[in-house]
């Protein structure tokens, strides 16, 4: 069994919903890198010490991440599956149980 046979029965998904969910991750991810300069040279400078340029990096960027992630999964059709994902993240953080869902 392939991997990508594994991911289209445990998210539910046909042969083009798992491309659209790939596409999305994969658009989402891209997009990151590319804000991640303009807008980390906006918030600090190049000097700062690398802890602490990782430290807002993630504060700032992850939330970034999750609404694009959002962003394109919705204009790929695939909304509710990355809603559902995106509340099991916010659980997560705040440490409250994830829901298993099938």
């Amino acid at each position: 069994m392939s991997v990508f046979h594994r991911m289209k029965e445990r998210w539910g998904v046909g042969f083009w919903g798992l491309v659209a969910i790939l596409l999305a991750f994969s658009l989402a991810g891209m997009t990151t890198l590319q804000l991640k300069g303009p807008v980390m040279g906006f918030i600090m400078p190049a000097t700062a010490p690398g802890w602490l340029q990782w430290a807002v990096y993630l504060v700032v960027m992850l939330p970034v991440y999750q609404v694009l992630l959002l962003a394109y999964g919705t204009l790929l059709g695939q909304f509710d599956f990355f809603w559902s994902k995106l509340k099991a993240v916010g659980r997560l953080i705040v440490g409250r149980p994830a829901r298993v869902s099938g």
